[in-house]
Parts: structure tokens; C-alpha cells; sequence
């Protein structure tokens, strides 16, 4: 099984990629403009024609008590609209901290602050794919 993994921020969306369904990585960072979220599911759409994976992982964002806030709205309707265009199931995966988790990463790897920028949220993709991956053993 392959595997698409998202996360979806309101400008961005980190991308990782899972080949085997045990391990994940970074593929890239797709960039749209602020809460465009049309151009974000057609660039979305473009890697899946280039990927094609057998499903999807996207980042829940819950709040810190449990509840889904307006972020979360937003990526449940996406994952709902992503789910029905491209035919392929759509598993929200709970990203609470997985940002900050690949920060830490990142700043214990000695990574200026531009590169970071460029990749964390490829990194916090890759954190929400691997937690989906190591829940199905």
C-alpha cells in the first residue's frame, strides 16, 4: 500500500509519501494563496495523478482540549471534498504537536532558520503519516 500524507495549513500544505506503508518521508511543500483552499485540492489532485497512492492521511488539527475548531472544520470539509475527488479513502489523522515535534527535530539537526522554514511542513506531514502508519500495527 502507498501513501499520501497532508498537512494542510491555511498558505501551505506539507506533503510526505510512504512507498511501503511503514516508513514515511518528505515529498514537498505545495504553496497556495491565503485560504484558497480551491488551488490547494487541484495542486493536491496534481500529486495524486503523480503519486498515485492507494490512500490518504490528513492532519486533524484538535484543539488542546479535545474539541475541533475552525481549523479543524476546514480540514474535515477538505478531507471530505478531497475524498470525493480523487476516489480515494481519506483518514484524518489526529497532528496535535506534531509542528513542534518537527521543530525540535529540525533545531536539534542544526538546521538554519531559512531551511526550516522551507520544510517543516513537510517534516509535521511526516509526523502525521508515521502516526497513522505505526497505528495499523
Amino acid at each position: 500500500m502507498k501513501y499520501l500524507g497532508l498537512d494542510l495549513g491555511s498558505v501551505t500544505c506539507g506533503v510526505a509519501w510512504s512507498e511501503t506503508g511503514f516508513i514515511a518521508g518528505t515529498y514537498k511543500t505545495i504553496r497556495f494563496q491565503p485560504d484558497d483552499y480551491d488551488d490547494a485540492m487541484d495542486k493536491v489532485m496534481e500529486v495524486i495523478q503523480e503519486k498515485h497512492p492507494d490512500e490518504i492521511v490528513l492532519g486533524l488539527p484538535y484543539l488542546l482540549n479535545d474539541d475541533i475548531g475552525e481549523r479543524g472544520q476546514i480540514c474535515l470539509a477538505f478531507g471530505k471534498q478531497l475524498e470525493k475527488e480523487s476516489g480515494l479513502p481519506v483518514h484524518m489523522q489526529d497532528e496535535r504537536m506534531t509542528t513542534v515535534e518537527s521543530e525540535d527535530i529540525l533545531l536539534e539537526a542544526d538546521v538554519s532558520r531559512r531551511k526550516r522554514k522551507k520544510v517543516i511542513d513537510q517534516m509535521a506531514a511526516v509526523a502525521i503519516l508515521q502516526r497513522y502508519l505505526d497505528s495499523l500495527s
